[in-house]
């Protein structure tokens, strides 16, 4: 739920920063690295780690996964209506069970399939009332799509490494392939570098040290110690979180299916959390 929290206040620090979003994207992951590298050489040296070469290559995929969706993300999100992407992108407890039998024959349990049919039903509550599919959009929306199957990806690539004794090992060099290669393509969406305000520079530090430090390696510490669905489904919470920082910062009053849709969701993610607990319990 950390990791949720934080991931879902970039929805603050994207939203009051006027830099390009693709710039942010790449100096928050970079940042993320300069915060971070402390950690990783006191890992690296507490319980060693393969050769550089060789840790680039085993972060190469998710790191370019992970740089891919935050690019298509901002895309997309500008070709479609806002509502769509926000929609669309809350659909990775959708793609999170296929990606994880495929890539590790995990399959869904009994108490998973209702939880989710629970929580993507007020996803469908939200979908009646502010999806709106045309021609135009088809674009955005399908970009939209991309990017949320392409996070879904990113989380479910994390699982290949839980044998790593320790979370910075993983996360910090992702988030360096991640970071160089958003800022190779950064120039292509407007100017690389941050604007010396102070305010921007403030927003571009929340991003790395909120939702990216602490938001995204939780979730990759998570996908590493949890059930995948369970991951997927908690990320639904996010809408949740979005949803009251935008009445408390900018007194956007949510309708009410709003709460409707925001009753399923948090019934299906307490139940997936049970059934965690319940693995854990017939595990000890």
């Amino acid at each position: 739920m950390i990791g949720v929290v934080a991931t879902a206040c970039s929805f603050i620090f994207i939203r009051e920063s006027t830099e390009p979003p693709v710039m942010l994207a790449a100096w928050r992951v970079l940042l993320a690295v300069v915060l971070l590298s402390p950690a990783y050489l006191m890992a690296r040296h507490k319980y060693g780690d393969l050769p550089y070469a060789q840790v680039l290559r085993r972060s190469l995929l998710p790191g370019i996964v992970l740089s891919a969706h935050f690019i298509s993300w901002v895309i997309g999100a500008r070709l479609s209506l806002g509502a769509n992407a926000t929609i669309i992108v809350n659909l990775v407890p959708l793609a999170m069970p296929l990606l994880l039998w495929m890539m590790f024959g995990e399959v869904m349990q009994r108490r998973e399939w209702l939880a989710t049919a629970l929580a993507v039903s007020g996803l469908a509550v939200l979908a009646v009332d502010n999806l709106q599919l045309s021609a135009g959009h088809f674009l955005g929306d399908s970009i939209c799509l991309l990017s949320m199957f392409l996070f879904a990806l990113y989380l479910a690539l994390a699982r290949h490494h839980s044998q790593l004794p320790s979370i910075w090992l993983y996360v910090v060099p992702v988030y360096a392939v991640a970071g160089l290669t958003s800022l190779l393509a950064a120039p292509l969406f407007g100017p690389v570098a941050p604007t010396l305000e102070n305010w921007n520079l403030l927003m571009v530090f929340g991003l790395a040290a909120v939702s990216t430090v602490i938001g995204h390696s939780a979730l990759n510490f998570a996908m590493q110690n949890m059930r995948g669905q369970t991951v997927g489904m908690m990320m639904l919470a996010q809408f949740i979180v979005a949803g009251v920082i935008a009445y408390f910062l900018y007194n956007e009053v949510p309708t009410v299916l709003f709460y409707v849709a925001s009753a399923l969701m948090v019934s299906g993610i307490l139940m997936v959390m049970l059934n965690q607990q319940a693995d854990h319990a017939v595990a000890e």
